[in-house]
Order: structure tokens, then C-alpha cells, then sequence
């Protein structure tokens, strides 16, 4: 049954109550308008189509956000990425509007903002979280909210990074790394392993003792960003760089809290070996076109944890002088 009442000038209280539903209560400035949003919220009702919308009329973008990163990000494989890309959403206007205010050109908007300043891969993984965060809400948490990012234009991924080691820049680097000792004592250590074996930042970043069987020349890492878990064999300069460190208390083997340090440092060393548009993760590129002419595909992505023998193409990036190698005859001295 529905009510309204005059609470002033302009100010119309509209008021549904019906069994086995909450009571619904909204203001506006017409008797009207009242009236026909009473009648829709009735309609709903008898005919089983009603759904709350009280919670999202209260919740923010910022609160599921929270709540998603306190209760399903330490469960997630990439769960330090999505630390740090919901940091950074919390911080932004949209974090502070009520999800029933949101629309699908708010995100637009944010989209093209970002465009602006980071790649169209960085920009993807943002609205895949975003619309992870929405579906959560909705599903998990009965929120009667729709996803925002459904049904806006996802930027394509952009071109796979090619980007390789060139003349002595390898050596540059590593001298860069050894001269920043004091403020980053394991960067040296995290490049040549990245160099001998081709894991991910995350992975030598979060590297512990334990997970070291020299006696069989492998790191046995538990489940990967793949979903699954993986051996990385050892090369024998990888087996000497590890026999290198010492462990700490805890039996880690760098000083870095999380692969964000890392990269930060990483940078830092390219910035003082004058090398330029070159990222930690170029050296998975650089390890796996190592790699590649040396063994078969099949043995490259297993020894890389890809699911696809597809992502060798993104990954395999011979330089032209190796593509000419792999077609003529070495010359016999």
C-alpha cells in the first residue's frame, strides 16, 4: 500500500509498504512524481520484478572497492598489481559516488583519462578489475547494481613489446645495478636471475629458500600467474648467482618488499645506465629469445609457464642478425 505525505514546500514523501518486502521511502518535489514512482515500486512488487536498490543508493564505489581488496584480492594470484591499482582507484572522484549514481560514461570518461596517461594494456587490466570489483558486488554481495564496464568500448591491446638487450647495454645495466648496492643490495641478483631464467618480477621478488632444489638444478614455484604450479630449471650461472646469496631470517633471497620496489629500482638503474623505454619485464622478453632457437616450442613455454604455444610469438624476439643465423650454415673456421 502506498502513501504520501506533504512535508513542506516541494517536498513530497512517497511511502510503499507491502508483505515480505522492505518499507520504501523516497522524497521529490512533486505530488506527481511521488505518485508515479509509487505505483512503479507497487507494480514491481506484485508482479515479483522488485529489486532493492536501497544498499546502492548508500554504498560507494570506494566501499566495494575496500571491501573487495580486504576480502578477494589476497586470494588472487596478481593480488599485489590489484593492491596497487585499487589504491590508486580509491584515490580518484569516483571512488566517493554512490554506485546508483554511477554510469556507464562515467567509466568512459575515466578511460580516455587514462588513455592519456598509460598504455592501452595498463588501461584494459584497469577495466577488467573494475568490472571484476561490479560483478562481486552484484553477485557475492546481492547488490543491486549492474556492471558499468559491460557495455563501454574496451581499448585493443596494443603490440607486444620487442624490446631487447642492445651492444653493451646488458653490461651497463648490471654495473648500474651494483653501483645503487646501498639502497638496492638485491637488484643485481634479481636482473641476472631474470636474465638465466626468465621468471616474473613477482616470482624472484617473493623467492625463498625453500623453494630452491639445487641438488636437482630447479626452483619449484607454487601456483604461478598461469593458475598452476611450475619448475624453473637452472642454468649453471643461475645456480651460481644463487649460491651467491644468503637467505635472510625469514628465508627470502631479496630485499624487496613487492615486484612494485623492484620496478621502481629497476628504473632507477636504466635512468643511470642511460637506457631508455627498457622494463624489468623486457627481461622475460630477453630470457625467452635466449631461449627459443636452442629448444623446441613445446619445451620453451613449459619452461616459461604459458598455457599456449601462442605466446611464444609475443614472447620470442630474435633480432635480425639471429634470424639470419637460423638460415645459413655456420662458416667452418
Amino acid at each position: 500500500m502506498a502513501s504520501i505525505i506533504e512535508r513542506g514546500p516541494s517536498q513530497f514523501q512517497a511511502t510503499v509498504r507491502k508483505k515480505g518486502y522492505p518499507r520504501k521511502t523516497q522524497t521529490f518535489e512533486t505530488r506527481k512524481a511521488a505518485k508515479d514512482w509509487a505505483n512503479l515500486v507497487e507494480s514491481e512488487m506484485n508482479h515479483g520484478t522488485f529489486i532493492d536498490r536501497s544498499q546502492a543508493e548508500k554504498t560507494t564505489f570506494g566501499d566495494i572497492l575496500q571491501r573487495y581488496k580486504d576480502q578477494v584480492v589476497p586470494d588472487r594470484r596478481g593480488y599485489q598489481m590489484d593492491n596497487y591499482r585499487i589504491a590508486k582507484l580509491l584515490k580518484h572522484d569516483l571512488a566517493k559516488r554512490t554506485l546508483s549514481t554511477l554510469r556507464n560514461v562515467d567509466f568512459s570518461k575515466y578511460r580516455d583519462e587514462r588513455l592519456q596517461e598509460v598504455s592501452r594494456g595498463t588501461v584494459l587490466r584497469e577495466l577488467l578489475l573494475i568490472s571484476h570489483v561490479f560483478s562481486t558486488a552484484k553477485k557475492d554481495w546481492s547488490i543491486a547494481v549492474d556492471n558499468p564496464i559491460a557495455s563501454i568500448r574496451k581499448p585493443k591491446q596494443g603490440k607486444s613489446r620487442d624490446r631487447r638487450l642492445q651492444g653493451d647495454e646488458e653490461k651497463r645495466l648490471l654495473a648500474a645495478a651494483r653501483d645503487s648496492f646501498c639502497r638496492s643490495p638485491t637488484l643485481d641478483f634479481c636482473i641476472q636471475l631474470g636474465l638465466e631464467t626468465g621468471m616474473r618480477a613477482g616470482e624472484i621478488v617473493q623467492l625463498t629458500s625453500d623453494q630452491i632444489d639445487l641438488q636437482n638444478h630447479v626452483i619449484r614455484l607454487g601456483k604461478t600467474k598461469n593458475g598452476e604450479d611450475r619448475v624453473v630449471p637452472l642454468t649453471t650461472t643461475a645456480e651460481d648467482i644463487i649460491r651467491s646469496m644468503l637467505p635472510s631470517e625469514n628465508g627470502r633471497l631479496t630485499s624487496f618488499h613487492d615486484s612494485n620496489g623492484l620496478s621502481k629500482a629497476f628504473r632507477r638503474a636504466c635512468a643511470r645506465a642511460e637506457i631508455k623505454g627498457f622494463c624489468f619485464h623486457d627481461l622475460r622478453h630477453e630470457a625467452a629469445s635466449r631461449f627459443a632457437p636452442t629448444m623446441p616450442v613445446a619445451t620453451l613455454a613449459k619452461i616459461m609457464g604459458w598455457k599456449t604455444l601462442q605466446m611464444a610469438m609475443r614472447y620470442y624476439n630474435p633480432r635480425d642478425d639471429e634470424l639470419v643465423a637460423a638460415v645459413r650454415p655456420a662458416k667452418v673456421a
